[in-house]
């Protein structure tokens, strides 16, 4: 009776722990062949010139695949990664390894699911399965109080009916080894100048540094509730709360730790003086699961601009405008300031992202979809539902009844980031660029 071989495609899923796709190819097959690609579409160059991905974002991607594979070398396994099409490389890798399944996480935005669907097209000619698993929400779409169609457009009825009506998942377990074929090429990491970009250059500034990877996670989410339980003993429950982010944004963005795995750390702290700001982490994963939800239940149309009536001019006239936002030259110290930490770091704070998304729409009246994507570009967390979503919010093209941050009209306040007055003070040299202090 010949072997059964299941090849694991891993895309915004890289981590060992609560992996579902994983535990079931360890459970269902004899051999497990992991992969991942590296898709040229999202290393891509807009018409403007500038990447789909960004160095930041890219460096730590690369790191998190590193990671996977040094992990998966501790089971016992081994990586497969390729640069290519997964339409054209999954097939030849099934072939070529005598593959009976491929299992993957379904995503939701439509980049994503046409890629999926490409695949799943490409494997059917070979009379192979592309199956589906859903592992990138804290709720699980089966555990819904209603279908996805009648999912609520308003957040907080969402809210609501989830959290009274509901209930999240334990965690998978850890396979205990992983099976693979004898592998002949496993392929080499790419290099950033590979993927067509430079190396980031981390500025002497930065208070955080993300780095990618399953371990690194781990070390930050316990990291982040033992840090902040010292923080509420030292200043006491009630002033705990502020500037107190958990930061596992990055992390959550390529699945190198689930929702479910932070929700069941927040767990452990809601009965004690921690409970706020276990409340306030649990809320983040709600909006995450919010926004993919919606674009489950709408497609496109969730973030669909009605731009009926709008002159091509009155594009062409924000150029300028929209030019010194990016760069941090609008004259307003704290969007600047935000700007700038944005561009030499991929990272802000959500306070910012609200305030300079804010700014860009409402008061210089650009096109909300280049702000979307310049954040997709430079945002190390970038996450296509969240990210678009958040947008589309702010712009007021969704059917949403609430806006998501009522921060987002307010002044900044003093508190909003230490790291933020830094850059908000630094000096500029002619170029442009920040000069070192």
């Amino acid at each position: 009776m010949s072997e059964k071989t299941i090849l694991v495609w891993f895309r915004n899923d890289l981590r060992i722990h609560d992996n579902e796709i994983l535990l079931e190819a360890v459970r269902k097959a004899d051999r497990v062949l992991p992969v991942y690609c590296f898709d040229p579409y999202y290393f891509q160059r807009s018409v403007s010139g500038y990447p789909k991905t960004g160095s930041f974002r890219a460096r730590f991607l690369l790191e998190a695949v590193a990671d996977l594979r040094k992990n998966l070398q501790a089971y016992g396994a081994e990586l497969v990664i390729r640069i290519g099409n997964p339409a054209e490389i999954l097939p030849q890798l099934a072939e070529q390894y005598q593959v009976n399944e491929v299992y993957h996480h379904r995503e939701v935005a439509y980049e994503e699911t046409e890629i999926s669907e490409q695949v799943e097209a490409a494997l059917w000619k070979l009379r192979l399965n592309l199956k589906h698993f859903i592992g990138h929400t804290l709720y699980h779409k089966e555990d819904l109080p209603f279908p996805i169609k009648d999912i609520p457009d308003s957040f907080a009825i969402f809210k609501k009916k989830v959290e009274r009506d509901s209930n999240v998942r334990q965690v998978v377990p850890t396979p205990e080894q992983i099976s693979t074929p004898e592998i002949s090429d496993a392929g080499e990491l790419p290099t950033l100048q590979q993927l067509g970009l430079d190396e980031p250059i981390d500025d002497a500034r930065a208070t955080n540094y993300f780095q990618g990877g399953e371990t690194a996670a781990l070390i930050q989410l316990h990291k982040y509730f033992s840090s902040s339980e010292q923080a509420v003993k030292l200043k006491g429950a009630k002033n705990s709360i502020t500037n107190n982010s958990s930061k596992l944004s990055p992390w959550l963005s390529v699945g190198c730790i689930s929702p479910r795995q932070v929700y069941w750390e927040i767990f452990k702290h809601t009965q004690d003086s921690f409970a706020q700001n276990a409340s306030m982490l649990k809320l983040e994963l709600l909006w995450r699961d919010y926004f993919r939800f919606m674009f489950k239940k709408h497609g496109q149309k969730f973030i669909k601009a009605d731009t009926e009536g709008q002159e091509t001019e009155t594009f062409a006239a924000n150029e300028a405008d929209f030019n010194k936002w990016a760069h941090g030259e609008t004259g307003v110290p704290f969007i600047d300031a935000c700007m700038h930490e944005l561009n030499a770091t991929g990272y802000i704070c959500n306070q910012c992202r609200q305030i300079v998304a804010t700014y860009l729409v409402h008061d210089l009246k650009a096109d909300w979809t280049r702000g979307a994507a310049y954040f997709e570009e430079k945002l190390i967390d970038y996450s296509p539902a969240s990210n678009w979503g958040n947008w589309a919010f702010i712009a007021g093209v969704n059917d949403a009844k609430e806006s998501k941050y009522a921060i987002a009209t307010l002044q900044p306040k003093d508190s909003a980031s230490d790291f933020v007055t830094t850059w908000q003070h630094s000096p500029i040299d002619e170029a442009g660029d920040l000069v070192k202090v």
